[in-house]
């Protein structure tokens, strides 16, 4: 028998028994897993549904004391929003009828609801005509009404309940049993192989571990390594082409290495002349070599860090994690807009560098490794920095004079119609319009530069995401309503809140919502919506309206950057720009979505309150 029969009829018998623990386990979790359905099935609705009856008749109950202290508008607004619920929920729980008694339940708290709602009609009937008997009445009639339907809800959410322990209980049992079950199958079938692996163990391990021994020596350096090769089968024809390699590799190790360390020296030569800093990592985040600019920025010695592991050497976690993408992808990594550039160093001493993280691959599309390249961008910094102090010290110069010139402009308008003539008049008027445009970019060049230099304090609170885009709705209402444009905030979690500063992210919302009411046409669409994804929320602007050219979209969120041919109604460009560094601000992230003539969506995140 040759050892590929052999293999064969050991990895049969283990397959079959593999296939009986599997058939078994299978079984088994199915019964469990019907359990455990019938569970949800049966009564998780019935309890929702009670859970939420409950909540809505309590609000109702809040709103006739609303009532009682004369907040009517408020009162009424939320017994009816909240009646609305109670009915929804009480549908629902009449379509999901499971066990013994829930249907009498029910009916008591349909018929005891309508009472409550005749009580709470007959207490607005006696509060307009006699206030003081109207709390009377209430406490007579209304309360004993809402406690009895309450009390009938509790009762539905125990009953469910009870009914949802007992088939807890029943599921235990059921999985206690095919948890042991499987258990006994599964040492069955591990005895029975463990007896048979024992046998072909034997007539398959001294081969095996001649072998292992010729390949530990032979990786080695020990290249006149060779193995018995007695026998006619699989393993006799590995010893020999393992001997046959072994001569082969002995060969090609004293042509070429001469010829290897040739090309390594002139490799590190190079490595050596580069201004920039260059890191190669191989596919174990090992450092293979480090250019001596890589060890000066990183403060480490280049002849030892080789063998090391990266975050060794390196100990920046962030770096780590892109190095670690781009092994196991195969690509170069996205890096966060914001996070492109390293600073090393304290004070008056500290430099700032570029990095590029780029793969290494093969012919064949495997890893080699990692190159990491770092590129000093200080001077640069230092540029960006000097020139975001002069756009501000500029721009708050300028507002001096412009307030001057505004107040005596305005001065003018107002009694221009006793002096001027009527050219003079629409000159005035143009200089004042635009005056007050150059007024609004001095302003923005002066929050923006504020944002970029961190001068600007941000009051971080826990804010509802909801309020705030309620609010910069309510103030476009007007102008959306004159334009027909629909404005809406699309329906979601409420309490979803945010660590934010409350004043800049409506400022960012409602720089959002004015771009869109000016992109959109009559019987357009602009819709907010907020959803949470993990530990960051989503808020997305979307419209309708004529989109954003594909070669603008990546450049939109810079300054000064406007659309040709788009309505910008004197706009400064600015707007993007200062949104993108309030959110930077937040540690969020703000994107654009948008095809031409289809509208477009602007994204931004901010982290979850603690």
């Amino acid at each position: 028998m040759n050892l590929q029969t052999r293999v064969l009829a050991g990895y049969g018998v283990g397959l079959t028994l593999l296939i009986g623990v599997l058939i078994w386990a299978v079984a088994n979790l199915v019964s469990v897993g019907k359990a455990g359905e019938a569970i949800l099935r049966e009564n998780y609705k019935s309890i929702l549904a009670a859970e939420n009856m409950i909540e809505a008749i309590e609000r109702q109950d809040s709103a006739i004391l609303l009532l009682m202290l004369n907040y009517e508008d408020e009162a009424l607004s939320q017994f009816h929003e909240n009646e609305n619920g109670f009915l929804q929920w009480l549908g629902r729980a009449k379509d999901n009828i499971t066990i013994e008694g829930e249907g009498e339940i029910i009916q008591t708290i349909d018929a005891g609801y309508s009472a409550y709602l005749r009580n709470f009609t007959e207490l607005c009937r006696i509060r307009d005509t006699d206030e003081n008997s109207a709390g009377g009445f209430y406490h007579e009639t209304t309360l004993p009404s809402f406690k009895s339907v309450r009390d009938a809800c509790i009762r539905l959410r125990e009953a469910n309940q009870n009914a949802m322990f007992t088939s807890s209980r029943r599921a235990g049992d059921i999985s206690r049993r095919a948890i042991w079950s499987t258990v006994a199958v599964a040492f069955a079938a591990l005895g029975a192989g463990l007896v048979f692996s024992l046998l072909m163990s034997r007539r398959l391990v001294r081969p095996i571990t001649a072998l292992t021994d010729a390949t530990e020596a032979l990786a080695l350096g020990i290249y006149n390594t060779q193995v018995p090769t007695d026998g006619s089968d699989e393993l006799g024809q590995l010893g020999y082409a393992f001997n046959m390699m072994a001569r082969k590799l002995g060969e090609y190790n004293r042509l070429n290495v001469e010829k290897v360390i040739a090309e390594k020296r002139r490799g590190d030569a190079v490595l050596r002349s580069i201004d920039d800093g260059v890191v190669l990592v191989d596919d174990k985040f090992r450092v293979l070599t480090m250019n001596p600019p890589a060890a000066r920025i990183l403060n480490a010695a280049s002849q030892t860090v080789e063998g090391r592991h990266f975050l060794e050497v390196v100990g920046n976690n962030a770096l780590f994690e892109l190095i670690r993408q781009a092994v196991e992808s195969g690509r170069t990594p996205t890096v966060s807009d914001g996070k492109e550039i390293l600073s090393f160093g304290e004070g008056e001493s500290v430099r700032h560098y570029t990095f590029a993280v780029t793969p290494v691959l093969s012919d064949s599309g495997g890893i080699f490794g990692v190159v990491l390249l770092l590129r000093d961008v200080t001077r640069l910094k230092e540029l960006d920095r000097m020139k975001s102090e002069f756009v501000m010290a500029a721009s708050h110069e300028l507002k001096t004079p412009l307030q001057s010139l505004g107040m005596s402009v305005e001065l003018l308008l107002e009694d221009a119609p006793k002096r001027l003539t009527e050219t003079e008049r629409e000159l005035l008027t143009a200089a004042n319009e635009e005056l007050q445009r150059l007024k609004s970019l001095v302003n923005d060049l002066l929050s923006l530069s504020r944002i970029e230099s961190g001068k600007a304090q941000m009051a971080f609170d826990s804010v509802p995401v909801a309020a705030l885009i309620d609010k910069a709705i309510g103030a476009f209402k007007v102008q959306a309503d004159r334009q027909e444009v629909e404005l809406a905030r699309i329906s979601g979690d409420d309490t979803i809140r945010a660590r934010a500063d409350a004043g800049r992210i409506t400022w960012v919302l409602t720089n959002l919502i004015s771009n869109a009411l000016r992109h959109v046409e009559r019987g357009g669409q602009v819709r907010i919506s907020v959803e949470r994804t993990g530990q960051w929320i989503q808020v997305c602007v979307a419209d309708n309206g004529e989109g954003i050219p594909l070669e603008y979209q990546s450049r939109i969120f810079e300054k000064f950057v406007q659309i040709p041919g788009q309505k910008n109604l004197g706009g400064s460009g600015l707007g993007l720009a200062i949104c993108r560094q309030i959110i930077r601000a937040h540690m969020g992230t703000i994107w654009v979505e948008s095809k031409p003539g289809e509208g477009s969506a602007f994204t931004f995140t901010l982290p979850v309150a603690a």
